[in-house]
């Protein structure tokens, strides 16, 4: 006799309730991502109003990210133990009460201090939206929820620069935050009135494991302050990078030890035995690489090259989330007639397109000049986000969806860590190699060089016997931004390489069986 049939979990009843609730959810989301870029154009103002020096500033957007790239994974188990209501709605209002004391914050110590609650406490707004989208949806509804999810994902950091230049011009450093308040206050009633998909299970609480907290917080958060302020301090040559790296290392041991010995892990490891689930989090990490690695790199080009304002370079970026919001519907329409393998490679090698169009940059490029990229990347992060929350999540069981849905979103926050560490370094070393071939033929005696610095001479004419200093001076600035755009130009080439190297992985994804609404066990 045939052995009986599985019996897979039924499909989940979509009431209007839920529907409302799940919107509520998504602009919790919208608000926690956003707010990890929409500082990133106010930087300055924020230190001139909190007479802050440089490498304070810098922690403004570290604390932030230190704080919340510890939080997402626990949020799993937090969800499980306190119930999804619970966590949104304590995360929410905690979002929204930080928001309004960085606000009032008179000092950058303060700010520091609230900017990591505010990170750490609305980190678990994030992966709750994604396991949510796959408890309360049937299946026959993920290809238009995965649209949504994908595009509040990835279009809240495109446009957190463009966003924070806005309402610091128009208004102050001050309503980065205050923005935040009347938003946070509609989700956190929203998420206690109306979450209504699970339980909590408060026997968790017993066998809570505080070491593989304290292990996990000093494996993330020494990793990301290594990747954060690596390049910025050359890496192991600073005291304060070795001692975080090792904090990080021993941290990972016993994290690692406690994930595979506990009772009840902070962090179940087990999702990454399905196949699609692991693969699905390293397409993640690539995703996280162009997603915030270009976020960084393009106004890096623009601000330092162009010298554009940061609401100028808000304006030049704003395409790449015309391109997402007019993708997304016919993304998530494409993603129930195509295989979802097959939709992730055209986004990935759309990606690869768009950092090879942009390799050939020269100094002159601007708006126009940017169109194609720009486009490129947004079409591509939609073609990406639609199938890969599908592939990861969409094979999984309901019981693991919370924990698996921190993994992931984790992975694609470490993907942009590492990218913007390795486009720093890269950028640094080859615009000094730039600059190193390209003094060697700014000499004296060469006909270019010298025809070029009487040229610039001239215009100095004014200056009498300082003309030739200043002409000198000039030259040497003009070296210098030439080398950058070569430097940068090495770097969309190395991205490209990188999303190429990514396509050789997607074989190793199943293809999920839509029949089962739920996934492999």
């Amino acid at each position: 006799m045939s052995a009986p049939a599985q019996a897979w979990p039924p499909q989940p009843v979509l009431t209007a309730r839920r529907v409302v609730a799940f919107t509520g959810m998504v602009f919790g989301m919208f608000m926690a991502i956003l707010d990890i870029q929409i500082v990133s154009a106010s930087l300055a103002e924020i230190q001139a109003g909190l007479s802050a020096s440089a490498e304070e500033i810098s922690w403004v957007q570290t604390a932030y990210l230190i704080a919340e790239v510890i939080m997402i994974p626990l949020s799993g188990f937090l969800g499980r133990m306190i119930s999804t209501r619970y966590l949104f709605a304590i995360s929410a209002a905690g979002f929204t009460l930080m928001s309004v004391m960085c606000a009032q914050a008179s000092s950058i110590e303060e700010m520091i201090i609230w900017r990591a609650l505010q990170g750490f406490i609305g980190g678990g707004m994030i992966p709750s939206v994604f396991s949510a989208a796959f408890t309360i949806f049937p299946r026959e509804k993920q290809s238009i929820v995965s649209p949504i999810i994908g595009l509040v994902a990835t279009l809240a950091p495109t446009i957190g620069p463009t966003a924070g230049g806005y309402l610091t011009d128009l208004f102050s450093w001050h309503w980065l935050f205050l923005v935040n308040v009347i938003p946070g206050i509609g989700v956190t009633l929203a998420a206690w009135f109306l979450i209504d998909f699970d339980k909590p299970n408060w026997g968790l609480f017993k066998t809570f494991d505080w070491w593989g907290l304290a292990a996990m917080a000093a494996l993330l958060g020494g990793l990301e302050y290594v990747l954060e302020e690596g390049t910025a301090k050359d890496w192991f040559q600073d005291e304060a990078i070795r001692w975080c790296a090792l904090v990080s290392m021993i941290g990972g041991v016993i994290f690692f030890y406690r994930a595979f010995t506990a009772l009840t892990p902070i962090v179940d490891l087990k999702a990454f035995s399905n196949r699609n689930f692991a693969a699905g989090c390293l397409a993640s990490f690539t995703i996280g690489i162009g997603l915030y690695g270009l976020t960084y790199i393009y106004p890096v080009f623009l601000a330092r090259v162009r010298g554009y304002t940061s609401l100028e370079i808000g304006e030049t970026m704003f395409l790449t989330g015309v391109a997402m919001f007019f993708t997304a519907p016919f993304a998530g329409r494409l993603s129930t007639k195509l295989d979802p393998r097959a939709m992730l490679a055209m986004g990935i090698f759309g990606f690869a397109i768009g950092t090879f169009l942009a390799s050939t940059l020269t100094k002159d490029w601007g708006f126009h000049e940017l169109i194609w990229p720009q486009i490129f990347r947004g079409v591509s992060l939609m073609f990406c986000m639609v199938p890969i929350n599908n592939v990861a999540l969409g094979t999984l069981p309901p019981e693991r969806l919370k924990n698996a849905s921190g993994l992931f979103n984790l992975t694609r926050n470490l993907g942009g860590a590492v990218g913007l560490a390795l486009i720093n370094t890269l950028m640094n070393e080859r615009w000094d190699f730039h600059l190193h071939n390209l003094r060697e033929k700014i000499i004296w005696g060469r006909q270019v060089a010298d025809e070029t610095l009487a040229n610039i001479t001239q215009g100095f004419s004014t200056l009498g016997d300082g003309a030739a200093l200043a002409a000198t001076k000039q030259l040497s600035l003009l070296a210098r931004r030439e080398a950058l755009v070569l430097a940068l130009g090495d770097v969309f080439l190395a991205l490209t390489l990188i999303f190429l190297l990514m396509l050789i992985v997607l074989p190793a994804i199943k293809r999920a069986n839509p029949a089962r609404g739920g996934g492999e066990h």
